[in-house]
């Protein structure tokens, strides 16, 4: 009976070709969306799970109150790692962790600048990184051992083995290769190219040893022993700060690294979501491709309703049962299933070059996974079913005699179809809405005032001779006088960068208990002409004040008010057991951490001794390109060691919006596939109205209706259903939307528009498209269908 059903779908599928490709293709793209989404998700998912022992990895996490509220981050004092090592019975391993980018790296003729992270040697027992060469439990026990990822170490050593070769770390140091590792995949959250010893770091920044408890400086990562109480070694770890710093604002606790890339949002130290929010989205997003592709396949299966009736009225009356007709059904809908699984399959190949592309990652489809193989099998057979099942019970219901004398079906059936396409278009229409909610955010938070110029704003790498402070200022006035730049100041850390935290601040005015943690940046003379900055009170600084060098302060407005200063110039602060330092300006607060982010208390100091990086404010008269390369050319006659590291702040601050814009583009797209498909299942219930009333429309005609009223007639019951949906899609968008805009400090005023916007764009859609049949049945000669009555 099984080949016999087979054969028949077969059959059938060949005879009703255009019906078949509709059917099919909206299958297929439903599928193919699904599966694409699904990829998305189980790569966010797999995030660290490549290490062996990532159930047993923690990472620590800080709680600090800041302008009366507290904060958490994944910064922590460097003091942390080592003490709780020693004093906590429950570590096994404990690791610190800082990172540099662009530093320069040099075998001979080859220099690049990498990505590097200092950590401590436990950190390769920590994370098992797979060895290509060299011994990685002795890797960075000693201060100059250096590991290299394995394309890495290619572009510096080419075929040579590079373990037990040396290279030059910042023209500087000379390091030893003592192992190479696989290249890292990008769902990972340590991104690195090459990993140093923390005793490498101290050793180039003596200061590091000499941070205490109150200065966030590193992350820090733990293993925890095999039958460690977790509970007993965070408790003990949210002790250790306050032990050894009873004035301190922090409190550190153990987070899950196998959790940290998709929870990474707290509000008063308690876990409210993150990256999670979005890949339930996506979950989501998939099901509801995946349902409106099957309600779909439901509409036009049962809109041609008429054509299989009789069908089924010929088996039942040569003794079919109704079980096995809704076994051929089924399996019809398996094969279509199948077949569209197959597209599926070859669009998921050609597309998803492109889906990496688009977000930047890097997923792989594995064929030799069982549980990819049980995905597609497990779609095939929900898909089939979910699509096959109201189709089955439906058709196999009719009675033979009604069928055979010109039965149509009945009114419960139009009903249920009816719901189908309310059901696939209130998703549809959510998806629009929502769409458009999230561009407008995104537009709103790229337009917003930055507080700050980022135009014709160039940061540049200072290395090498530029770090003495007499020869970056040389390079200022050479640069200033080539009229390529018209001013420039040093920053210890890139501007678009989160700055270092510290709560050693003392005010007058601040009460003995506060507790209270401030964000600090040190910068060189004219930092507030060249960032573009609104200077609110007081003067910024400048060479000609020599205290500006050491006893001067500026404040930003957040600073200010969280101090409760109202008159701040010349007011004294003390920075922990620092000389007092004095208030000589404050700025106006600018987001310079990303559009969409609250400007946090900061205070700037101004110290040329720690110089990272050289901000520049290019000529606006000169072109980019000749600005750009006398840049280049000055630094290299004057640092012929190191070539020039220039980025552009308004790029680097557009990079910020990345994972929002993404969003928008995913939404729009997978939104757009849910109409389209939506379209086709109105397509099926058009024809299916269309076949009940063919007779009714015939009689209007004779009867003298002209062509416009048997339009109105028929497409104004598809309208009421499209308003139906709108009606049942906006209160859901709105609690979705709602929900996602507030992770933003500043966001959009949700309006009417976006749901006026969807409304008329499903209207018209479902317009066009229900048209397109009704024009066809309105212009149909009503002899055809009345002259056999």
């Amino acid at each position: 009976m099984f080949f016999i059903n087979l054969k028949i779908a077969l059959r059938n599928l060949q005879r009703n070709k255009g019906f078949s490709f509709i059917n099919i293709g909206g299958l297929a793209i439903g599928l193919t969306c699904c599966l694409l989404l699904l990829l998305y998700v189980n790569y966010e998912w797999s995030y660290d799970k490549q290490f062996k022992n990532i159930n047993r990895i923690y990472i620590a996490m800080l709680n600090h109150t800041n302008d009366g509220t507290m904060g958490t981050g994944a910064f922590t004092p460097s003091k942390l790692g080592p003490a709780a090592l020693q004093n906590l019975a429950g570590i096994e391993e404990a690791a610190r962790v800082n990172s540099h980018w662009g530093v320069l790296y040099s075998h001979g003729n080859n220099k690049f600048r990498l990505a590097a992270l200092d950590v401590d040697p436990s950190f390769l027992k920590i994370f098992d990184y797979t060895a290509v060469s060299g011994n990685l439990a002795l890797a960075l026990n000693m201060p100059n051992g250096i590991v290299l990822t394995e394309s890495i170490a290619k572009k510096l050593f080419g075929t040579e083995d590079p373990v037990g070769q040396s290279l030059q770390w910042d023209n500087r140091k000379i390091l030893k290769v003592t192992a190479v590792i696989k290249d890292l995949p990008k769902n990972q959250t340590f991104q690195f190219d090459v990993l140093q010893s923390w005793a490498f770091d101290e050793e180039v920044n003596p200061e590091i040893k000499k941070f205490e408890w109150g200065l966030i400086s590193c992350q820090t990562v733990f293993k925890l022993k095999e039958n460690a109480s977790f509970t007993a070694a965070d408790a003990a770890l949210r002790k250790m700060i306050k032990t050894n710093d009873p004035a301190t604002v922090f409190e550190a606790f153990l987070f899950s690294f196998a959790r940290h890339h998709l929870y990474d949002e707290f509000a008063n130290g308690k876990l409210i979501g993150g990256k999670i929010d979005q890949v339930k989205l996506f979950v989501f997003l998939a099901f509801c491709v995946l349902l409106i592709a099957s309600i779909n396949y439901m509409n036009l299966s049962t809109a041609r309703s008429e054509k299989r009736a009789r069908e089924v009225g010929v088996r039942k009356a040569l003794g079919s049962t109704r079980k096995l007709l809704m076994g051929q059904f089924v399996l019809e809908s398996l094969l279509f299933s199948l077949i569209a699984m197959l597209i599926a399959f070859a669009l998921l190949e050609l597309s998803l070059p492109y889906f990496n592309q688009l977000l930047d990652i890097s997923i792989q489809i594995s064929y030799s996974s069982y549980l990819f193989w049980a995905t597609l099998l497990s779609l095939i057979l929900i898909t089939g079913l979910l699509a096959g099942s109201y189709p089955a019970i439906y058709l196999s219901s009719f009675t033979p005699i009604k069928v055979l004398k010109g039965f149509k079906g009945g009114s419960g059936a139009l009903s249920i179809r009816k719901a189908l396409v309310i059901i696939q278009f209130s998703l549809s229409i959510c998806m629009i809405i929502c769409a458009i909610i999230i561009y407008t955010q995104i537009r709103f938070i790229k337009n917003r005032p930055l507080g700050f110029n980022a135009q014709n704003l160039v940061q540049m790498q200072m290395d090498g001779d530029f770090r003495d402070p007499v020869k970056s200022a040389f390079m200022k006035q050479e640069l200033i006088k080539s009229g390529a730049v018209v001013a420039a100041a040093e920053l210890s850390s890139s501007l678009i960068s989160a700055a270092n935290s510290s709560d050693e601040f003392i005010w007058p005015g601040k009460a003995a208990k506060e507790e209270v943690s401030f964000q600090y940046r040190s910068t060189g003379f004219n930092y507030v002409k060249t960032v573009g900055a609104v200077l609110v009170a007081g003067r910024d600084f400048s060479p000609a004040f020599k205290a500006d060098t050491s006893t001067s302060l500026l404040l930003n407005e957040a600073a200010v008010k969280r101090m409760g200063l109202k008159n701040p110039i010349g007011k004294q602060i003390r920075w922990g057991n620092s000389e007092p330092l004095t208030v000589i300006g404050v700025i106006k607060d600018y987001s310079n951490d990303g559009p969409g982010s609250k400007t946090l208390p900061t205070v700037f100091y101004n110290n040329p001794g720690r110089i990272e990086k050289m901000l520049l404010r290019l000529n606006p008269m000169q072109s980019l390109n000749a600005s750009i390369n006398t840049i280049k050319e000055i630094s290299q006659r004057l640092n012929p060691a190191y070539p020039a590291d220039l980025q552009f702040i308004d790029q680097a601050m557009a990079e910020k919006l990345k994972s929002e814009q993404l969003l928008s583009v995913l939404s729009n797209l997978f939104g757009g596939f849910c109409i389209f498909i939506s379209c086709l299942g109105l397509l099926g219930l058009a024809l299916y109205m269309a076949e009940q009333r063919q007779k009714e429309i015939s009689i209007r005609k004779v009867l003298g209706a002209d062509l416009q009223s048997i339009l109105i007639l028929l497409n104004k019951d598809f309208m009421k259903l499209v308003l139906i949906s709108n009606m049942i899609a906006f209160p859901v968008a709105y609690i979705l939307a709602s929900q996602w805009l507030r992770k933003y400090d500043y966001r959009i005023d949700m309006s009417i528009y976006p749901f006026l916007m969807a409304a008329f764009m499903s209207l018209l859609i479902a317009l066009l498209t229900v048209s397109l049949q009704t024009f066809k049945v309105a212009k149909a000669n009503a002899i055809d269908a009345l002259k056999y009555e």
